[in-house]
Order: C-alpha cells, then sequence, then structure tokens
C-alpha cells in the first residue's frame, strides 16, 4: 500500500493520536509498574498510586471529586452503565429521555431496553441546525422519568447541546441526569461543581489517550448499582484495573486541562474557520451542516450538494487527506447519518457531507493543504456524478 508523503489526519472525533507523554506514561506502567494495585505488595501499590494519580487528573479535567470518577473500558460502557443503572434504582421510574442525535451506543441501547419492555423512551427532536429545544424536554420530563440523558457535544456535526439547562430542569423534576460528553471533554471547559449533572461519559482516545479506556463520573452520594461486580472502583466496577491505559488517560487527561487553561480552544476554532470559510469561498456547492449553532471548536461537517461524499472521501484518502461521512462507529452501513437525518437533510443530503475534525496537533499547513487539494477532488466528484 502506497502512504502519501504528505498526510493531514482530519478525522479526530473518530480518534485521536495518542500524546507522546500519554504514550511514556503507558510504557513505564508496562515495563516498570505493572503490578496489580489490589495486591498489598510494593509492586502493587505502585501500580495504586498510578491509578490514585490518574484518578486526580481526570477529576481534575472535569472540576470534580477524585472520588466521583470510576475508570471504564470506554465511553460504550459507561454510557451504559449509567443508563442501565437509572432503570434499575426505582422501579417506579422506568422512563429516559434523550435526543434523536445521540451516539449510536446510546440510542442501540434505549432501543433495546424498550424492545424489552424494561423502559420507556422519548427521543428529543432537533431543529436544522441540530439545536435541542429545552421546552421539548421540559414537557417529556415526567413523574416516571428515571434520567434524562443527552450527548455535550455533537459527534458528527459539533452542535453543543446546553447541558447546564437541561441538568437543572431534570434535577428541578426529581430526574437524574446523564451526558455523553465525549466530544466535549478536553474540548470544552467542564466545571461539575457547578453544573448540575449526575453523571458523565468519557472517553480517552478521543482526547489524545488511548483507546480501551474511559470514565463514568457518579456524583458524590448517588448510590450507584454497578455494571460489573467486584471489589474494585470501590464496588462500582469489577475487574482488574488497566493501569496503563488508565495512566495514559491521566497524563492526557492533564495536558487537555492544561491546554484549555492556556486558550488552545481559540487557535483551533480559527482554523476550523478558515478551513469552512475557504471550502464555501471556493466551492458554491458547499454548505456547513449545523453552520448557524453554537459548536464545540474543531468539527466541520460540510454538505457537498448533488455530490456522493464517499466518492470524495476515496479520492481525498489518495493524496493523503483523512477525514469522514459521520461517526464511526456507525460506518459501513448504508442508511444515512440519523443525526443528519434528524436535523432534516434527505437521503441525498446525508449522504453528501464530510466531517472534518481538528485536534490541537492539526496546523495552518494541514487545513491549507485541503484547500489546495479538494476543489480538484470536488470536480472529478462532480463530473463522474454528471
Amino acid at each position: 500500500m502506497n502512504v502519501p508523503e504528505q498526510q493531514v489526519y482530519l478525522d479526530n472525533n473518530a480518534t485521536t493520536r495518542p500524546a507522546p507523554e500519554c504514550v511514556a506514561a503507558m510504557a513505564a506502567c508496562l515495563q516498570g509498574d505493572w503490578g496489580n494495585p489490589s495486591s498489598k505488595h510494593g509492586r502493587g501499590q505502585r501500580a495504586k498510586q498510578r491509578v490514585l494519580e490518574a484518578r486526580g487528573q481526570v477529576a481534575r479535567l472535569l472540576g470534580a471529586q477524585p472520588a466521583e470518577i470510576v475508570f471504564t473500558g470506554g465511553a460504550t460502557e459507561a454510557n451504559h452503565a449509567a443508563m442501565l443503572g437509572a432503570v434499575r434504582l426505582d422501579p417506579q421510574r422506568r422512563h429516559i429521555v434523550a435526543s434523536a442525535v445521540e451516539h449510536p451506543s446510546t440510542l442501540l441501547l434505549l432501543r433495546h431496553l424498550e424492545a424489552q419492555g424494561r423502559a420507556a423512551v422519548t427521543l428529543l427532536p432537533v431543529d436544522r441546525l441540530g439545536r435541542l429545544d429545552l421546552a421539548d424536554l421540559e414537557r417529556a420530563v415526567t413523574p416516571g422519568t428515571a434520567l434524562v440523558s443527552l450527548m455535550w457535544a455533537n459527534n458528527e456535526t459539533g452542535v453543543l447541546f446546553p447541558i447546564e439547562q437541561a441538568a437543572a430542569l431534570a434535577r428541578a423534576r426529581g430526574a437524574l441526569f446523564h451526558t455523553d460528553a465525549v466530544q466535549a471533554t478536553g474540548k470544552v471547559v467542564i466545571d461539575l461543581a457547578r453544573v448540575p449533572v449526575d453523571l458523565l461519559s468519557l472517553s480517552g482516545h478521543k482526547l489524545h489517550g488511548p483507546q480501551g479506556i474511559g470514565a463514568l463520573f457518579v456524583r458524590k452520594g448517588l448510590r450507584w448499582p454497578p455494571l460489573l461486580f467486584g471489589h474494585q472502583e470501590r464496588g462500582r466496577r469489577g475487574g482488574t484495573e488497566n493501569v496503563p491505559a488508565i495512566g495514559g488517560l491521566g497524563v492526557a487527561s492533564a495536558l487537555a486541562a492544561q491546554w484549555l487553561g492556556d486558550g488552545g480552544a481559540a487557535g483551533v476554532e480559527a482554523m476550523r474557520d478558515h478551513l469552512e470559510q475557504g471550502i464555501l469561498a471556493r466551492l458554491p456547492c458547499a454548505t456547513v451542516n449545523g453552520g448557524g449553532a453554537e459548536r464545540v471548536a474543531n468539527t466541520a461537517n460540510i454538505r457537498f450538494a448533488g455530490l456522493d461524499a464517499e466518492a470524495i472521501l476515496d479520492k481525498l484518502d489518495r493524496a493523503g487527506i483523512y477525514a469522514s461521512a459521520g461517526s464511526a462507529c456507525a460506518a459501513g452501513g448504508s442508511e444515512p447519518s440519523h443525526v443528519l437525518s434528524a436535523m432534516g437533510l434527505d437521503r441525498s443530503g446525508a449522504a453528501a457531507s464530510i466531517r472534518f475534525s481538528l485536534s490541537r496537533y492539526t496546523t495552518r499547513a494541514d487545513i491549507d493543504r485541503v484547500l489546495e487539494v479538494l476543489p480538484a477532488v470536488v470536480k472529478v466528484a462532480g463530473a463522474v456524478a454528471a
């Protein structure tokens, strides 16, 4: 396989490049601190210290307390633990409210729970820009609602939901509030000391940490039934801790907190805007999906009217430019994006859309390379379509 000499990676909402500091921390765990954190001897206690340090680093990124962080095998597990736990807490509350644009890991579980008769589900609509109407949420929450689960930032469009207001509304109605913050953690400032979220999911590989590790924030005082039973994680998640991955997630969290504190998101947003403006100026067929909504800084979802996104992506891939048509967790299917469909796009419009997602490692030269290559690629794709 020929690898292009110049490569531009703009699929960071699918996964991010692990930070070098994260890789070094994982290597140190694998080479030296590889003991079982539950063991009482010195090697086990050194591994335990790695876990404790990482727990504190994740907590600081979220504005949480270390005891509120439960390490999981990823965000899918964290999402499932949140939703399955909610319907087990109170037999009188078996109703879950979510949005129609949640991640597949959420929607597929909700569909399963509903089919099994274990929960009633209400999915809230979004408008043509992907925004949520809080009035719809207020109408949906009932005395039987166990949980409201809304993503903080959409993985396909980057559109941000009003999480603080939504969480306050749920709390006022007696329902728990969970947010899938996978695409927001490390990209926007999160302060759980101020925002009344009960449960929050995050993923290591979306913030320059390793794959296969995530965390669930469980607010202090909330008695939470485990998904996996065992003595680890204070009985909230069984199984020997993945010390190298946890250590890597901790370092990635510390780096993300520093980057946010230094105003790094503003630089990524400027590059994202440069990319969008450059595409719109060069290609009249292009439109930004969700462009009028408040969005996370790194995400641009562009629709190329009348064209096939997969054909464009294939030609970009050959040129060493890596993007995607939407969620990697839904890739390979023949159905159009459920997110774009919920925003009112028809099948052809959804199939003409490409997501470019930047990171703190993206450079202005990367963006300029895309703007140099893309017009010719779109022209060829248009000729084929014609």
